[in-house]
């Protein structure tokens, strides 16, 4: 009995862990290099934060890292013949950056890797030196060349369905830096900034990667506060959170995302399951959707609980479109309508049954069974019911590719 109970709870398990998505996203190495030249263009606009998470994924987090960071002082020695020379380096912030060459590609198993070649950079920082009978102070100017940068970060499915990010690797190399110094002592200045470059270049080649893990740690924390719950209405939430880690391929990245709408405030799974479905095998548009039959199923049972589909047309409605008694007498009999003639009618729209959606390669139809009451609105404030009639609209959309 015991090993029944093991076979029964396993298949649950496989059950669970093979569950179908309700909706597909694909993103082609078209669309990841448009994010790429976006993250470009919002870096240079000073209205940055009010653009949206998703588009924070590009080369922002090598700009952030290289752009927009200060780095902390630092203090070091060095000997000069027989001479040592303590100094401090601190305030240390980026004037200017160019990144001439800059791409992204997918890791297949892995993530994404975003990578920068040929940039340079500009530093000021304060600097202060004090040695022998020689004391000094001033600024530094760092000028930065030939930096290359590449990051291959991971990308998966927390345990609550959020998507998360990691660093796997940051490979960093500085051609060449150059330090100038100034102050009143110029010619020791000079002697001291060849001095100085070699502890600088460690420095930042030290401290880049590190910055850049941080700024990754701090999205992923971002990533995992994202609500997966989304609200599309007053009647109904969407929940996309991830059903598995994202299948990242040569060409593209898969997203499966559960796909199920609910009433506002109940949670409760439709009695019915998601079946499998496959995105087509191209690659020559940005962003791929797929929609499951499964999602405008549960969308449809969602509003049918929350009742978007109950709408009742007031007596001020019914006069604008001249609704009233006199163009009943075409479906009711005359005996109906003797103490309703020429009244305003009122109508109660309530759909019996979840609306049917069927999803077909070109278009998707949506069946609605349903009953219409209808009322007379009496000149004495009252109303006089007039007959319960059944309905079944039949409402066919055509769908268009709206992606380029």
């Amino acid at each position: 009995m015991l090993k029944t109970w093991y076979f029964v709870l396993l298949c649950w398990l496989s059950l669970r862990l093979e569950a179908n998505p309700g909706l597909k996203v694909r993103i082609t190495q078209k669309g990841l290099d448009y994010g790429m030249r976006q993250s470009e263009v919002k870096v240079m606009t000073k209205n940055f934060p009010s653009y949206p998470h998703c588009r924070r994924i590009g080369m922002e987090l090598v700009k952030q890292a290289v752009l927009k960071e200060t780095f902390p002082s630092w203090s070091g020695q060095e000997s000069l013949s027989v001479v040592k020379v303590n100094y401090v380096i601190s305030r240390l912030r980026i004037n200017a950056v160019d990144f001439p060459e800059t791409s992204a590609s997918f890791i297949p198993g892995t993530g994404i890797c975003l990578s920068v070649a040929q940039a340079s950079a500009t530093i000021s920082a304060d600097w202060r030196m004090n040695a022998w009978l020689l004391k000094g102070k001033g600024e530094i100017t760092v000028s930065i060349s030939g930096l290359f940068i590449s990051i291959i970060f991971n990308v998966s499915r927390d345990s609550t369905g959020h998507l998360s990010t990691l660093l796997h690797n940051c490979q960093l190399s500085i051609g060449s830096v150059k330090v100038k110094l100034s102050g009143r002592s110029s010619w020791i200045y000079s002697f001291l900034s060849g001095y100085l470059e070699k502890p600088i270049h460690t420095k930042l080649d030290k401290n880049l990667c590190l910055n850049i893990k941080y700024k990754i740690q701090m999205m992923d924390a971002q990533l995992r506060k994202h609500k997966v719950l989304s609200q599309i209405d007053t009647f109904a939430q969407v929940d996309y959170s991830l059903l598995s880690s994202p299948a990242v391929f040569k060409s593209h990245i898969n997203l499966d995302l559960k796909g199920t709408v609910y009433p506002v405030g109940n949670h409760t799974d439709p009695p019915f399951m998601p079946a499998p479905f496959a995105l087509p095998n191209q690659g020559d548009s940005m962003i791929y959707l797929g929609v499951s039959n499964y999602f405008l199923k549960s969308a449809s049972l969602a509003y049918y609980r929350a009742g978007a589909f109950n709408i009742t047309i007031s007596e001020e409605l019914a006069t604008t479109f001249s609704l009233n008694t006199s163009l009943l007498k075409y479906f009711v009999s005359e005996t109906s309508l003797s103490q309703a003639a020429a009244c305003p009618v009122l109508l109660n729209l309530m759909a019996t049954l979840p609306p049917a959606v069927s999803l077909n390669a070109d278009r998707c139809v949506l069946q609605i069974t349903g009953s219409v009451e209808v009322f007379a609105a009496l000149p004495n404030s009252t109303t006089q019911y007039i007959f319960t009639g059944n309905l079944v609209p039949v409402l066919p959309t055509a769908l268009q590719s709206w992606l380029p």
